[in-house]
């Protein structure tokens, strides 16, 4: 949790989250991307860590510590940042249903394909947990400043405790908790989307998760029992 003011004095002072989270969060992904067969990675494969650690950088650099900028740059570098993330993900993820259809030899390991499968869920919740967190209420930092209220997408349990307002605002855990309810569930979570396009996002990453649970423990069960 995090306070929008702290008081010095007579004159407010914003204080942002920490970035350290979403950072580790995303070192987390690319690390387990890394480890995919080589099969499911962009070529060439040095490409991709490398940009997120470009955009990683430039992040860092432009806002270290707390995040407490309104930059439009880095809102820009945020939005690369997670659209690369994602698709990286997508390609992995569309190439393992077709192995998963066409008899590749991973499709028939069962431990091996579980492995697999898990490394991309598990990367889709990061990447949908980054993209809540980056468009709800017009990013961190504005959060930070305006409240959990300004413009919210999603409404949070906590926003309704009195001894929370008005100093309480959503920060990455709290999306990264959103995206893997939601991913686990296939259902609404205790955090409501109250925008369509906020309950869009939530039914994507709902079906994909289920889409690819179901793939894969079928296959892998069946491989088991074969």
């Amino acid at each position: 949790m995090g306070a929008v003011t702290d008081q010095v004095g007579t004159k407010p002072k914003v204080v942002g989250e920490r970035r350290w989270p979403s950072v580790l969060a995303v070192l987390v992904a690319v690390a387990m991307h890394q480890v995919l067969p080589e099969d499911f990675r962009l070529s060439p494969l040095w490409v991709y860590p490398l940009v997120m650690a470009v955009f990683l950088v430039l992040l860092i650099a432009g806002d270290p510590g707390l995040i407490d900028q309104e930059k439009t740059w880095m809102r820009v570098v945020t939005g690369l940042l997670i659209a690369s993330l994602a698709f990286s993900n997508l390609y992995s993820a569309v190439r393992l249903v077709q192995g998963i259809f066409d008899g590749a030899a991973f499709a028939t390991d069962a431990y091996q394909l579980l492995g697999i499968g898990t490394v991309i869920w598990a990367t889709n919740v990061i990447a949908f947990g980054l993209w809540y967190w980056d468009v709800d209420g017009g990013g961190a930092a504005h959060r930070a400043k305006k409240g959990a209220w300004a413009d919210p997408a999603f409404v949070f349990p906590e926003m309704h405790l009195p001894e929370l307002k008005p100093g309480w605002f959503p920060q990455f855990a709290d999306y990264l908790a959103l995206s893997f309810n939601t991913a686990t569930a296939f259902s609404p979570t205790d955090v409501s989307a109250i925008k369509p396009w906020a309950k869009l996002i939530m039914v994507l990453e709902s079906s994909s998760s289920l889409v690819l649970a179901t793939l894969v423990i079928a296959s892998a069960i069946n491989n088991l029992g074969s």
